[in-house]
This record gives structure tokens, sequence and C-alpha cells, in this order.
């Protein structure tokens, strides 16, 4: 009696992707075991439809729900017969109209998106007048409160440097090591717009929305920024006041070169950025390249 043959496995990839989204929809990051909307679930899902397997994402800052992205960068290793340089078009077409995957190519040896970013920057939307803006509301915080902007200046100014941020993430978390090193720190008008814009080496979980809302609470006088610039020497988390609304927030930037005042990432290999500046030059694939702004 004949045997059937062994079906040969399907070849092994590690693909690099960037990945924009609006994250209204969006229950964060991380797939759910509920089956909520998240990225991960959603890209897990188009892998799915073209057949791969064994499909591992790792993500360059895990978004908390309800927040963007316009510079989301992931590796992804899986095994299937789509090349990375046609996972793009392919994915894009299996994804709700939310997320897209603007480019993708075969990631360089040993890459890791989340351990080899040496930077991530956020910027935060505020709308601070009377009227809300109903063609903004779901990418920018509206704030019909007035704001003392030197305030706001002067308050941001104190982030700079590093802090321990315990009274800028839940009480409840996962984290074990809270200092951070934030080398941007500023509020900047964009057209009716005011802007936050913050870049550090990592952030723990909802610390710019924390860092915002109470930052909010300086421009509006009922915290001083004496008060605030305390908070940032390991005050609990009772001490910093309301959490900002998650939809003014968005992922805008991650590097991969060191940044001058961040420390090196643990594990970090000059030649993978080397590798990845290498690849980001290509025409041919067009992903930008990130450079500390």
């Amino acid at each position: 009696m004949s045997r059937s043959p062994r079906h040969a496995p399907l070849p092994l990839h590690h693909a690099y992707l960037r990945v924009e989204y609006d994250g209204t929809p969006f229950h964060g990051w991380t797939r759910q075991p509920d089956g909520l909307a998240t990225i991960e679930g959603e890209l897990l899902d188009a892998f799915a439809k073209l057949h791969c397997t064994d499909v591992q994402l790792r993500c360059a800052g895990r978004t908390d729900a309800g927040v963007h992205a316009s510079a989301q960068f992931v590796d992804a290793r899986y095994r299937g017969t789509v090349a990375p340089e046609r996972l793009a078009r392919a994915l894009s077409g299996n994804v709700r109209h939310e997320l897209a995957i603007i480019a993708a190519a075969p990631a360089p040896d040993g890459f890791d998106a989340r351990r080899d970013a040496t930077s991530r920057a956020y910027e935060y939307r505020l709308l601070p007048r009377r009227e809300p803006s109903p063609l903004r509301h779901r990418h920018v915080l509206h704030h019909p409160r007035p704001l003392d902007r030197d305030a706001l200046d002067r308050v941001a100014a104190t982030i700079e440097g590093q802090h321990r941020f315990t009274a800028f993430t839940p009480s409840r978390t996962a984290h074990v090591y809270f200092d951070r090193t934030i080398v941007t720190s500023r509020w900047i008008e964009r057209g009716d717009e005011l802007v936050y814009e913050v870049r550090a080496n990592a952030f723990l979980r909802h610390m710019v929305r924390v860092l915002v809302g109470t930052m909010l609470a300086v421009g509006r006088g009922d915290c001083t920024v004496e008060e605030f610039a305390a908070m940032l020497a390991g005050a609990p988390r009772s001490e910093a006041f309301q959490t900002a609304p998650p939809q003014g927030l968005c992922l805008v930037d991650v590097t991969w070169e060191p940044v001058p005042g961040l420390p090196i990432p643990p594990g970090w290999s000059g030649v993978r950025a080397a590798a990845l500046r290498e690849l980001a030059a290509r025409p041919d694939i067009a992903i930008p390249f990130s450079t500390p702004g």
C-alpha cells in the first residue's frame, strides 16, 4: 500500500511592516480573548485569510484602546507563500478600512521592532475653543475652558530628562521599572489646535494621556507647575489628575538609531540599525526611515 507524500513545510518569512490606523474602533494593540477588535487581532485574521501559519507579530509601541498611529512598525514572522514584498497589498485587502499596511519588506536578520527601537514619539491634539469640531472629534480633544499657555509651556519643560513616572501610569500595572527619559516635551500651535509633542526611550501604559490630563489641570489653574514637578519624583497615581481621553493621541514616529540624550535599549545592535537604514533607502520599498525631530 502506497503512502501519501508528506507536504513540505511552507517557507518561513520575517517581514518588516509600517502600519497606520484610526484607533477609534479598536480596543488597543493586543489581541483579546473575548474577540474584541484590536490591531493585532485584525492583522492575525488577515494573515489567516492568506493561509499563513505560525504567525508572530511584535510592534514598536503597544497603543491603548482608541489611540491612533501614523507610524506604527511591526515585525512579522510567519509561514506562507506570500513573500514579504507582497504583504502590504495582500494584507490591506483583508483588513477593515480603519487600518492600512503602508509598506512591507524583508526584515534584517534578528530585527525586533520593540527591542531595537531607540525612541518613540507621540502627539496629543487639542482644540482649545468654545465650539467643537464635528469633523475632528475622532482625532482631537475639544477643550472649551480657557488655558494658560505660558503655564503649559513651563510645565511641559519640567518633563524633559529622566524621571520616575509612577504618578502617570495606573497603580495596578505589570511595569516594575518606572524611570523613563524624555528628550522632547513641548506644546506647539498648529492652526487652531494646540499639539503636545513628546519623545522618549519608552512609555508606560497611559503615561502620555495622564501627563496631558495633569498638564491641562495646570493650564486651568487647578494645579501649579511646582506641584506637577514634584509628581515626577515618583509620586503615587493619586497625586496626578484625570487621564486625558484617547482620541487626541497618535503614535507618530519611531527611531532605530541612537538619539542624543537617550539610553541605548538592552540588546540593541547598530548592525541592525544600519540594515534598516539601507532598507529604508530603497525606492521600491518606500518605508520612511525616521530621524529624531
